[in-house]
């Protein structure tokens, strides 16, 4: 699944060249999670504004000349991908979104069909503030401190590893990038979340953070199909100290690494390593 590291990957691969264009038509594919909610002829004629995203959902604005611009809510889904051509091929049997614009077409491929394109008269109302409200704080927001995530983790009774997974606690820390956090941190990943204590919260905050922006460096994860808008593959999971890495040695103490099963995903760890 395409987590925050991989969204911001992508925003980043087409939002300068899309900024500003025309959009000159619509074409929609199979239905995909929810409905566009608005007529597709109704977006022809808008102009495409700065993208944005929020935890791992894209906000793209269409702003229409007089009206408030409102704009459109994307996610990836499990399978999903974003490219930004100026002449894409035919659409196939997974492409169920294009934007067609003055200066190329954004499209929407997605195998699986969890994604959704949503229409929303601005990320502050309708479907988009919907979908945005329940999510936590962005990993690189100065909100995001140790005393923060110290005191968000008191309140919950579960392992460590679901209360990052879950979202609403900090966004991006998805099943990948909790597990090499929890790892940078020294944190057995079947840590009771309340038993958590604040030195230990501030390093896991700082791990969040550090784990993230490598992966953002290294262009995301790739595991099985996940490209930019450009067509290019992550390399995070090549450099992982833990994920998908069970029974071979840890790179920092040479233990093998232990695979385990938690919320229905595969936690990784170094039993020597991460303490409880």
């Amino acid at each position: 699944m395409p987590e925050l590291p991989e969204v911001e990957t992508t925003r980043q691969s087409f939002a300068e060249r899309i900024q500003g264009a025309r959009v000159t038509a619509v074409r929609l594919g199979k239905p995909l999670r929810w409905p566009l909610g608005v007529e597709p002829a109704s977006l022809v004629g808008r102009t495409v504004g700065e993208a944005s995203r929020r935890g791992k959902y894209l906000w793209l604005p269409l702003a229409e000349a007089g009206d408030d611009p409102g704009g459109l809510l994307m996610h990836l889904g499990m399978s999903g991908s974003l490219a930004f051509t100026q002449a894409p091929p035919e659409a196939g049997t997974h492409d169920h979104f294009d934007l067609v614009t003055t200066r190329g077409t954004l499209r929407l491929t997605d195998p699986r069909r969890f994604g959704a394109v949503v229409w929303s008269v601005s990320r502050e109302e309708g479907m988009a503030a919907k979908l945005l409200a329940g999510l936590g704080v962005e990993p690189f927001d100065p909100s995001f401190t140790g005393d923060y995530l110290h005191q968000a983790l008191k309140k919950r009774r579960v392992a460590v590893k679901l209360a990052l997974l879950a979202g609403d606690i900090v966004v991006g820390a998805g099943n990948i990038y909790a597990c090499e956090a929890l790892y940078a941190a020294g944190i057995d990943p079947r840590t009771r979340s309340d038993r958590v204590s604040r030195p230990r919260a501030d390093k896991l905050a700082r791990a969040v953070r550090d784990t993230l922006a490598r992966a953002l460096a290294l262009g995301g994860s790739t595991l099985r199909d996940f490209r930019d808008a450009h067509g290019m593959e992550g390399q995070f999971q090549a450099q992982a100290g833990v994920y998908g890495r069970e029974k071979e040695p840890c790179r920092v103490c040479g233990a093998a690494i232990r695979r385990i099963t938690q919320g229905q995903r595969s936690t990784f760890f170094c039993p020597a390593c991460q303490k409880r």
